[in-house]
């Protein structure tokens, strides 16, 4: 039976967090009506984390483990979000920081007849759980900049916690160029470009102290992809092919 669900696991040195999270994923959707699927993309790791999928993949027929030599959190989703073959496509971060139950919110029967459903800790009736100060106030800079340079109107683009219609994806992702962490704003914009529509869902999210993020390094790198996305757009490589 062809999956309903894909669930694609970005994973790079995640042997202490997947386990659980697989966990619970995988128990999340045994209790749904619908048929699913698990991938995980491992990219570069220098840790157990593949062979720790592989071994999750050899007892749950559901799961699948890709691998990638090079690394890159948007390099994997492409990489996994190419390769499910569900109707829809959920991108979820390999520290499960928003509780499992909310995949039901950005898929039928909660939520119909739309393109792109992105995770959201801004919108009215999300709550945000033991993030330091300093995390959220960066954060909203950083968005502030999303907003005026790439995408107006759109509150929390980087929560990584993402559903969108596989044929959707299949659209949008051939154009992709970035492969960092702003990789997500880049197919944002391209969905825009191409008439898609896209809701931000008020979620449940949960700071996580060992996140892979830093702030400094990661805000300017983000910065300059975000001049790059308007580049690009510019020279016209996002525009839908005819």
């Amino acid at each position: 039976m062809k999956p309903f669900l894909s669930i694609v696991i970005p994973a790079y040195n995640e042997e202490n967090r997947l386990p659980n999270t697989l966990e619970q994923v995988f128990h999340f959707l045994a209790k749904q009506p619908f048929a699913s699927e698990i991938l995980v993309v491992e990219n570069g790791s220098d840790d157990r984390t593949f062979e720790i999928a592989q071994k999750f993949a050899d007892r749950l027929q559901s799961v699948r483990v890709l691998r990638s030599e090079q690394r890159g959190k948007g390099l994997a989703i492409q990489h996994g979000v190419m390769a499910a073959v569900g109707e829809y496509v959920f991108m979820c971060d390999a520290d499960l920081s928003m509780p499992v139950e909310e995949i039901s919110k950005f898929i039928p029967p909660q939520l119909e007849n739309v393109d792109i459903a992105i995770a959201s800790r801004e919108a009215p009736g999300s709550i945000r759980y033991n993030e330091p100060y300093y995390r959220h106030f960066t954060g909203r800079v950083f968005n502030t900049l999303i907003r005026f340079l790439v995408l107006p109107g759109l509150q929390d683009t980087q929560c990584g916690f993402k559903c969108m219609r596989a044929q959707v994806a299949r659209d949008i992702f051939p154009y992709q160029t970035l492969t960092g962490w702003a990789f997500d704003v880049e197919l944002l914009y391209i969905a825009r470009l191409h008439g898609y529509r896209i809701v931000e869902i008020p979620i449940d999210w949960y700071f996580n102290a060992d996140s892979k993020i830093s702030v400094l390094r990661d805000s300017l790198r983000m910065f300059l992809d975000l001049l790059r996305i308007r580049r690009n757009a510019r020279r016209g490589l996002y525009d839908p092919k005819p």
